[in-house]
């Protein structure tokens, strides 16, 4: 693993912990050359469905761009980064296992607008005003509805 800081080759493992689930490596290091520490994370790389937008275009999955629309869904509320982590790899999860090469970018909305609605209400009801394209108060007024309904 290459050193972020000075590009060297040989960094040493100083820590190593594995998340609750057991699915994610979380290694401290430390470069030999320069002595300063970073973290790096291993996981399970899934060979995850092509997206089929809204246009009918096809693009690669990218975690960080959802990660991005979460995020942004989630801006000043007290949520960590690990637990939007764990969403996202729930979502992941979820496309690995339904076994298909394409997946609509709706049924995509769809897995954040439930995994929001796990994390925080208020991030639910801004993906889904904004994913859902809310045309007047009655459809944000049924979206406040999900949200209060029990998962």
């Amino acid at each position: 693993m290459k050193c972020p800081y000075c590009n060297e080759d040989n960094t040493q493992v100083v820590d190593t912990r594995e998340n609750d689930e057991g699915d994610t490596v979380r290694r401290r290091r430390r470069c030999t050359s320069c002595d300063k520490r970073f973290t790096t994370y291993e996981r399970v790389e899934l060979q995850l469905p092509l997206i089929i937008k809204k246009n009918g275009g096809r693009v690669d999955y990218l975690r960080s761009k959802l990660k991005a629309s979460m995020s942004l869904a989630l801006r000043k509320r007290s949520v960590t980064a690990e637990s939007i982590d764990a969403a996202l790899d729930h979502i992941e999860e979820r496309l690995a296992t339904l076994g298909e090469r394409e997946v609509a970018s709706q049924r995509i909305g769809e897995l954040v607008m439930r995994e929001l609605k796990k994390l925080d209400k208020i991030a639910y009801i801004r993906f889904a005003s904004v994913y859902r394209n809310f045309e007047d108060i009655d459809e944000f007024s049924i979206a406040v509805q999900e949200a209060k309904e029990p998962q």
